[in-house]
């Protein structure tokens, strides 16, 4: 079964970024389901939590691991 992740990303703040996250996640992790909610900041990644987490501080946003 796979791996199903949230994160809090409070510097996610507009369209521009949540394209970027979503981007980053998808090259680190392809293929794996990712939604992303603006209003909450919250991210919802399908795979590996420390890869997720990598791929969105490497696009300049810092995520917060609040559960699966």
């Amino acid at each position: 079964m796979t791996e199903r992740n949230l994160f809090r990303v409070e510097d996610m703040t507009c369209g521009h970024c949540a394209k970027s996250v979503k981007a980053a996640l998808a090259d680190a992790l392809p293929g794996a389901e990712v939604s992303v909610d603006l209003v909450s900041h919250e991210v919802r990644v399908a795979g590996d939590a420390a890869k997720a987490e990598a791929a969105i501080r490497e696009a300049g946003y810092t995520p917060e691991r609040i559960g699966a």
